[in-house]
């Protein structure tokens, strides 16, 4: 018989506020910062491989302090570009028995951001921002957005945060943490998944069968827009044509994080509708590796450009913001399953109709995936309550 409990995970926030009344001085501190991290990038890259960021210390920390750094300000140094180096062995071992393997490479950052410690380099409050500079701690105003003003009632706690440089002038990107509730699995009643996809970004359905489709072709349709628009200047090749590449820059990339964020706000407002406590999503680690070469050629850019991993994210966040809970599940299979009889058949599924040759069941393609992803985490959760135990990602139960 099960204990019920509740657990507590840290729901993390970036509120990018835009900072008015500096000088030059915040110019010349992101540049020393960004010449301390390409000094210590020069000595990681020199080493051959990854280091921690307090071994690194030892060895850079007075040369970073000779550059004009403060002793936060080199501490913070070291931790980033450690951390870089770590991803990039990462994917080193990810991709070493691939097609494309990436290589151990000098990463040269460029001055537009800067790490902060709260309290250390910096404090802020509704009114005013202090940070640390290369000379003295000054305080600056900033816009208090609407949104913003709940990060402030006490409840927040401010961690590590960036000063960002952007071409309208300077942001600060404050980051915030609060421990919520995390229900167990054994204890939820109604669950909902979710399938990502490039012909619909999120389709969902719920234990009762009702779903949801978001957000269909028109997302291709742009994203092939801008890649034809890539190509026609890049073969022009004109003095103009790279001007125009130059300001289309992120386009893309914002534009495609902008409708994630929308994408994800529909999901969490649909199972909040429909009362769903717990939300099933595919662990798709290592899928772009595995997949990019194993497409045709004019379907590889939409593989390699998929954000599926920052679409889950954000669904991931904002569903822990709303108390619900988040279910990693085995993603194979999901789209050749048969909801009915669970027959699996690579060729059940024609384009977006899945017809079962066994049953004759039919249905859209993708709503067969997430009614599966539905059923498997209802399955996690029958298993785990049989069973006595709780999953991996949480703190054990008392039985």
């Amino acid at each position: 018989m099960f204990v019920s409990e509740i657990y507590n995970v840290d729901l993390l926030k970036t509120i990018p506020l835009k900072i008015y009344g500096y000088g030059e001085e915040l110019d010349t501190l992101v540049q020393g910062f960004t010449t301390g991290m390409n000094y210590a990038s020069e000595v990681l890259f020199e080493n051959g491989k990854p280091m921690g960021s307090q071994k690194l210390q030892k060895i850079i920390y007075q040369n970073v302090r000779d550059l004009g750094l403060k002793s936060q300000m080199a501490c913070n140094v070291c931790r980033q570009v450690s951390g870089t180096y770590k991803t990039l062995q990462d994917q080193i071992t990810k991709t070493k028995n691939g097609d494309n393997p990436v290589e151990w490479q000098k990463i040269t950052y460029k001055p537009t951001t800067i790490t902060f410690s709260y309290k250390r380099d910096y404090t802020i409050t509704k009114d005013w921002i202090s940070i640390t500079t290369l000379d003295k701690r000054q305080k600056y105003g900033f816009y208090m957005y609407k949104h913003a003003e709940q990060y402030f009632d006490g409840t927040w706690q401010f961690i590590a945060s960036k000063l960002v440089k952007r071409k309208d002038g300077y942001y600060f990107h404050l980051c915030v943490s609060k421990e919520v509730p995390d229900p167990l699995i054994t204890e939820t009643q109604t669950f909902m998944g979710v399938d990502v996809g490039m012909n619909w970004l999120a389709v969902a359905s719920t234990t009762d069968k009702k779903s949801a489709f978001l957000c269909g072709g028109t997302t291709k349709h742009v994203r092939n827009t801008y890649k034809n628009m890539r190509k026609r200047l890049q073969s022009k090749g004109t003095k103009s044509a790279k001007r125009v590449l130059k300001r289309m820059t992120g386009k893309e990339k914002r534009l495609m994080e902008s409708i994630n964020h929308k994408v994800s706000k529909d999901v969490i407002t649909f199972a909040k509708r429909q009362n769903v406590q717990c939300i099933g999503l595919e662990d798709l680690t290592g899928l772009r590796t595995a997949t990019q070469y194993q497409c045709k050629r004019k379907n590889r850019y939409h593989k390699s450009s998929w954000s599926y991993h920052q679409l889950q994210w954000q669904i991931e966040y904002k569903a822990k913001d709303a108390g619900i809970l988040i279910e990693w599940i085995n993603p194979e299979y999901t789209s050749q399953t048969c909801p009915r009889c669970n027959t699996i058949d690579k060729t059940n599924r024609h384009g977006l109709m899945y017809k079962c040759k066994c049953c004759g069941f039919s249905l859209h393609s993708d709503l067969v995936g997430a009614r599966n992803i539905e059923t498997r985490t209802r399955i996690i959760r029958h298993d785990l309550e049989i069973q006595g135990c709780e999953s991996t990602s949480q703190t054990e139960t008392v039985a």
